[in-house]
């Protein structure tokens, strides 16, 4: 049976932040497109059926009215309304739906919509799903770099391998640095333990990864990381939910103190916008079941919500300029 590339948004809000839904990817008119990719490649069984974070999509959607109350009201963080009072068309792509006999099969369908979706000239933001997502995302750049990659994660994600599984969530970034149209990576929060042992910290310094520790991020401050980062660039930002700290992302499966503040992620996203252009952003590893109030999935919109209003006011969308 042929899978669709996607699949409309689920039940309650009908799309993220009151967009459009267009789910034929061919006729897309839009300088804004949410796609949901709920399903990586996992790595046993166990990890399907146990859990909760292909939902993620669906809960963020959920979150809307409280992200954004509503389009015409002022937003502090931006300082105006959302889109500034410009013609932004935006739309909600759905869902790619998973294959659970081949998932080469869902991260070929994803790297597709993505694909058209750049093709259409419209900004991609991606809500996972584990952090395996971005592997077919950043496929879909093929062409279109170098591309400066910003992580904001508790763990590097260096992992040749996890038994076997080469395109897991503990392998993004070093199947990122594979992919000859991306260039210097930048990995923000790290803290704690996760998958990586020293092989996979030395085989990250040894591609000259900017490893930068959720401790330094703190002592120094934002804005000396911003610095560090190169200007004029295209920037792609992945966050995993678990590099935040837990007050502000407590939904997810390995919390750690001393994460990335929200104030902190609100301005690097800022500052990514004004040094050059963001091309893309996912949000990922979010653990509905897990939330508080849903505050994680607020997070989450509140982070595509300074994202989208920076690149409002910094003119991305205006006479359509180039395409990333």
């Amino acid at each position: 049976m042929k899978m669709p590339l996607t699949v409309p948004p689920k039940h309650g809000h009908p799309s993220m932040l009151y967009s459009k839904v267009e789910t034929d990817l061919d006729k897309l008119d839009a300088h804004i497109a949410f796609l949901g990719i709920p399903y990586g490649h996992p790595y046993s069984f166990e990890d399907v059926t146990n859990n909760d974070q292909p939902s993620a999509p669906t809960a963020v959607r959920q979150a809307t009215e409280r992200a954004v109350r509503s389009l015409e009201r002022y937003d502090f963080d931006v300082g105006g309304t959302l889109y500034d009072g410009k013609p932004i068309k935006v739309a909600d792509c759905g869902d790619v739906p998973g294959n659970l006999w081949d998932h080469k099969d869902h991260f070929a369908r994803a790297e597709t919509a993505v694909r058209k979706i750049l093709a259409a000239g419209a900004l991609p933001i991606v809500i996972g799903g584990d952090h395996a997502i971005p592997i077919p995302v950043l496929r879909a750049y093929e062409g279109r770099g170098p591309i400066t990659l910003v992580q904001i994660d508790a763990h590097i994600d260096w992992r040749e391998d996890v038994g076997g599984v080469r395109e897991g969530l503990s392998s993004p970034i070093r199947r990122a640095s594979e992919m000859s149209h991306i260039d210097k990576i930048f990995q923000i929060g790290i803290r704690a333990q996760g998958s990586a042992r020293t092989e996979e910290v030395e085989a990250a310094l040894a591609y000259g990864s900017n490893i930068i520790t959720a401790y330094e991020l703190h002592d120094v401050g934002m804005d000396a990381v911003l610095a560090r980062i190169p200007d004029g660039g295209n920037y792609y930002l992945t966050i995993d939910a678990d590099g935040m700290d837990p007050a502000a992302m407590p939904a997810v499966a390995g919390p750690a103190p001393g994460g990335v503040t929200f104030h902190q992620a609100r301005k690097l996203i800022h500052g990514l916008v004004k040094k050059g252009r963001v091309v893309g952003m996912d949000i990922v590893e979010i653990t509905p079941r897990l939330d508080v109030n849903r505050i994680s999935c607020i997070t989450a919109g509140r982070l595509v919500v300074n994202l989208i209003g920076a690149a409002v006011r910094a003119g991305y969308f205006d006479a359509r300029r180039a395409k990333p």
